[in-house]
């Protein structure tokens, strides 16, 4: 079965990407990690990819073999779910689309209230914000998780909070070759 990254319009993206400098390379993938194109400068070294997946994987490697603070940093980059960012109207682009693509943008108050009091709880035990690729759940089960989640332990969560972040890079990295 062909995998989801690597379509022929991916190979022929890589091939250009594969053939980029530094600089150009973290134009064009920089953003995948949310605000962390250091990612991206540490995983050009990697080329030449001989797919989008072998690309996310040198990416997400580099956050994995990250140290332990630089990772809880990286973290901690992310905005909460309809959190201050989003109100603040801050947030990624990649941020905007994906929350708003699970209604996170149009929360009821009482949904609102919870949110921000689960945020808090979370980010009180935990020491970073929630994360989940929300493009794979619907509001409804991002509350679940959140809920459920919350009362995990930090061990549990941080690497959670790890897989999620590759969930949601996948997604990123395939919208954004199929858009070139």
């Amino acid at each position: 079965m062909e995998n989801e990254l690597d379509t022929p319009l991916a190979l022929q993206d890589l091939d250009a990407l594969n053939a980029m400098d530094q600089d150009e390379f973290v134009a064009a993938v920089g953003a995948t990690f949310e605000h962390s194109p250091w990612v991206a400068e540490q995983a050009w070294a990697q080329r030449p990819f001989a797919s989008a997946d072998a690309l996310h994987a040198a990416m997400l490697g580099v956050v994995r073999r990250a140290p332990q603070a630089v990772q809880i940093d990286f973290l901690c980059a992310h905005p909460e779910l309809a959190g201050r960012e989003a109100r603040a109207g801050t947030m990624t682009q990649d941020s905007v689309h994906e929350q708003r693509s699970a209604g996170l943008d149009a929360l009821t108050p009482g949904e609102m209230a919870e949110m921000k009091r689960l945020n808090a709880e979370y980010r009180q035990r935990h020491g970073f914000p929630f994360i989940i690729a929300v493009r794979r759940h619907s509001r409804e089960q991002i509350f679940a998780e959140l809920r459920r989640r919350v009362a995990q332990d930090s061990g549990s969560e941080f690497a959670a909070a790890l897989e999620q972040i590759g969930h949601i890079t996948r997604l990123r990295l395939r919208t954004l070759l199929a858009a070139n």
